[in-house]
């Protein structure tokens, strides 16, 4: 399972795509949730910027209950505790937390397709696994609005992505159900949309559904009119009622009831909220505004996220935890500015301890590398293990300018291992990255149930099976699996905690994590700590061996601009700071991907997506889905950190072509900031600006660096002033809750301290001159 979610000043959820829905719905239905029955728990936040600050989320939910017909309001005010809220008052962000319905198991995967939809035409990884729902339907587009229109029918818009488990729990519940996929069809327009595809339809409805439930996540589950405008929404829902708990197949008669008998009713409510919506997440800079005091904002966001911190294990609240790479560069960012102050020491620490945790926890890979999504528990033990390509690249940058910071080579191994995962699990021969693994998969060939970490996680047996030699020299008859088990917290009963577990998939299982010290391990066996490293390096390579013959979790091939811009600059910038030419070959050939597969010459724009093909080759939508901003800004920065990578002046130059079609594609002329895709969309109801740092940074929070860059290496000096217009947009947030911003509030710092140019003068390949850029390179200058 993987989770998001909301809170009323922060947004980390819907859009840190911590993942997957929880059963959260909110609508107006009660029902009560089991503890017994909770996979895991999930971190929720929400923010529609000052909307949020006029109307707490109970209010603006139970103004919106009240206008809804009465059939459809199933308890309202009990809602609140039926879903096993909790609402954490003391910390500045609210965090929210709600409990999870149980999932079920897969189908039999030898059975033949009954039924074939339209979205086997797609090729979308998330559009397909629905390809043989006995739902009918439709991708988002034109076909569905017209269909909805001229038969006068509600949609039914169903948000998810492939590597998400609840939306895999709720197709096997609800989307493969005949009498459930009956109703569907015969009463509603259906349509299914990858939310990584197209995240800006997601962020729209997301937004309402946050609004008007207090938190969000996937699957999301939205009712929309033929005009697409939303009057009632949620996530998960089981198939059926279980007590008071209502299940899709009543949520979709009553709402039907209700359509035909009191429509204007729900559209006028939905109408509402939405106007609220629309005033509510305006962001702009006010007439005169002026920057923000980079001092007084830097200490606050300090501050904020010290009062968040977990002393024990590192990392920010206590479960699950999310690695937040945004908190951690902006602490470092912050140390360099203050490193004679207890606050800037405290801060390095508080980075170091984390990094060192998550890399010694369950969330790091110790057999095949990279980094799950997130931890269920507050030790970093016990993960959600979905990969996800937008954390290995922000991972990756995080370790390897702690390395700078620290000269501590696990950091750098780190960020090595995190780049031999890409290399090899996520890399299309065409230089382009996949977006995700799966946290499920089969157990065994044979089997016909996923189970989530299958692929990942071991039982004693088999570590003793695999690893059976005599380790000559030890004290006692002591086998390479016992000295690998004692390092790596292998029981015999296993090493998961029920209640990280409840579903019992886990049972008797062991998910590896550092328990000891390599001269703690090493003494304890009476051998050297290079015999153990040796040992331990063999031993992870059998089981490595192992893990390649089982069945492989689902990998979702589609390569999204975006997320390939982050992992350009993961390997552009560990690259760098290593000397290590085959790392920066591997981000040039990121680059010439990005250029020849995702950059429309003809239209000079930006393609959002494209896919691995049947035949291994790249390919195109019929219809090539436009970047969005997060494609621009995420992919100058990589071109940015590869051109002082390489020197080679061709990426700064197309950086700065793409920097001039974003600021005419997005820059809001009246308000200052950029919108988060195309606002002449009359398809989106919503035009917004991401005012929140998650999983990703906003666009705007990076574009505001970008600008900044590159007004100086190219002498542009709107490009100066156009950031700090960006800037004083977000002015309020960052004044008031500059955590929920870190990554912008670095940008605030760079224009209070202002950028530092270092000219290297010499032939460039010159032995001398590559030794002054490894200098430079070695430093920690965030400021440079």
């Amino acid at each position: 399972m993987s989770g998001h979610s909301t809170d009323s000043s922060l947004r980390e959820s819907a859009q840190q795509r911590g993942r997957c829905g929880f059963m959260m719905l909110r609508l107006g239905f009660a029902w009560s949730t089991s503890s017994a029955t909770t996979k895991h728990i999930a971190q929720a936040r929400l923010s529609t910027g000052s909307l949020l600050r006029k109307n707490s989320p109970r209010t603006l939910y139970n103004n919106w209950c009240s206008g809804l017909p009465k059939a459809l309001q199933f308890g309202q005010k009990s809602v609140l505790a039926s879903t096993r809220l909790f609402w954490d008052s003391s910390r500045s962000s609210g965090v929210i937390f709600f409990s999870m319905a149980s999932g079920s198991n897969g189908p039999d995967r030898s059975k033949t397709p009954k039924h074939t939809n339209r979205l086997s035409k797609e090729k979308s990884s998330y559009l397909l696994q629905h390809a043989h729902n006995p739902v009918d339907w439709y991708p988002w587009g034109q076909e569905a609005f017209d269909k909805a229109k001229s038969e006068d029918k509600p949609i039914f818009l169903s948000v998810g992505y492939s590597t998400c488990h609840w939306c895999h729990v709720m197709e096997r519940e609800s989307f493969e159900d005949e009498e459930i996929g009956k109703i569907l069809s015969k009463n509603f327009v259906c349509i299914k949309v990858d939310r990584e595809e197209r995240p800006d339809v997601d962020k729209v409805y997301m937004t309402f559904v946050q609004a008007t439930s207090g938190g969000g996540g996937w699957p999301m589950s939205v009712w929309l009119t033929p005009d697409l405008r939303p009057f009632i929404g949620g996530t998960y829902f089981p198939p059926r009622d279980s007590g008071r708990r209502p299940g899709l197949k009543t949520v979709l008669l009553r709402i039907i009831e209700q359509w035909q008998s009191n429509r204007e009713t729900l559209e006028s409510s939905g109408e509402r909220v939405l106007e609220a919506l629309r005033k509510g997440t305006e962001i702009s800079a006010s007439p005169g505004e002026t920057l923000p005091s980079s001092p007084d904002v830097a200490n606050r966001c300090y501050q904020q996220l010290a009062h968040s911190y977990e002393e024990e294990y590192g990392g920010f609240r206590e479960a699950p935890k999310f690695p937040s790479p945004v908190n951690l560069m902006f602490l470092m960012s912050f140390w360099a500015v203050n490193r004679a102050s207890s606050e800037g020491a405290e801060a390095l620490r508080m980075v170091l301890h984390t990094l060192r945790m998550m890399a010694l926890g369950g969330i790091h890979d110790h057999v095949a590398q990279g980094f799950h999504r997130y931890s269920t528990d507050s030790s970093w033990h016990v993960p959600h293990f979905e990969k996800m390509l937008y954390d290995q690249g922000q991972l990756a940058v995080a370790y390897i300018t702690a390395y700078q910071v620290s000269g501590e080579c696990l950091l750098a191994d780190v960020a090595r291992d995190v780049l031999l995962y890409v290399s090899r699990d996520l890399s299309d021969k065409s230089g382009g990255f996949y977006s995700a693994e799966d946290a499920d998969s089969f157990p065994t060939v044979e089997s016909t149930e996923k189970r989530e970490g299958a692929f990942c996680v071991w039982t004693a047996g088999e570590i003793r099976e695999l690893l059976p030699d005599i380790v000559k020299g030890a004290t006692g008859a002591i086998t390479q699996a016992n000295i690998f088990m004692h390092h790596y917290g292998v029981k015999e009963q296993g090493n998961v905690d029920p209640a990280q577990d409840p579903h019992g998939e886990l049972q008797g299982q062991n998910v590896l994590i550092v328990r000891y010290s390599v001269e703690l391990t090493a003494a304890h066996f009476g051998i050297s700590v290079d015999r153990l490293s040796e040992l331990l390096s063999d031993a992870r390579a059998k089981l490595a061996e192992v893990r390649r013959a089982r069945p492989p979790p689902h990998l979702d091939t589609k390569m999204l601009a975006s997320w390939n811009g982050l992992m350009l600059s993961g390997f552009a910038r560990v690259g760098a700071m290593l000397g290590d030419k085959a790392l920066l070959e591997r981000a040039e050939r990121a680059a010439c991907f990005l250029r020849e597969h995702l950059w429309d010459e003809e239209g000079q724009r930006i393609l959002h997506s494209c896919y691995r093909g049947d035949n291994m080759e790249v390919e195109q939508a019929a219809s090539p889905i436009a970047g969005f901003l997060d494609d621009y800004a995420f992919v100058v920065c990589g071109l940015l950190d590869l051109f002082e990578a390489t020197q080679r002046v061709h990426w700064l130059q197309w950086a700065e072509e793409l920097q001039l079609r974003q600021d005419q594609l997005f820059w809001d002329s009246q308000g200052s900031g950029y919108f988060c895709s195309d606002p002449s969309d009359p398809t989106l109801l919503l035009a917004l600006k991401q005012d929140q740092d998650g999983a990703e940074p906003s666009a705007n929070s990076v574009s505001a660096m970008n600008l900044l860059r590159l007004s100086h290496l190219t002498g542009r000096q709107d490009w100066i002033q156009r950031s700090q217009q960006l800037l004083t947009a977000f002015s309020d947030k960052l004044i008031k809750v500059p955590v929920a911003l870190p990554d912008m509030v670095r940008s605030v710092m760079a224009q209070h301290y202002t950028l530092k140019q270092i000219v290297i003068c010499g032939q460039p390949d010159a032995e001398d001159t590559a030794s002054l850029i490894s200098c430079v390179n070695s430093l920690f200058l965030p400021h440079k």
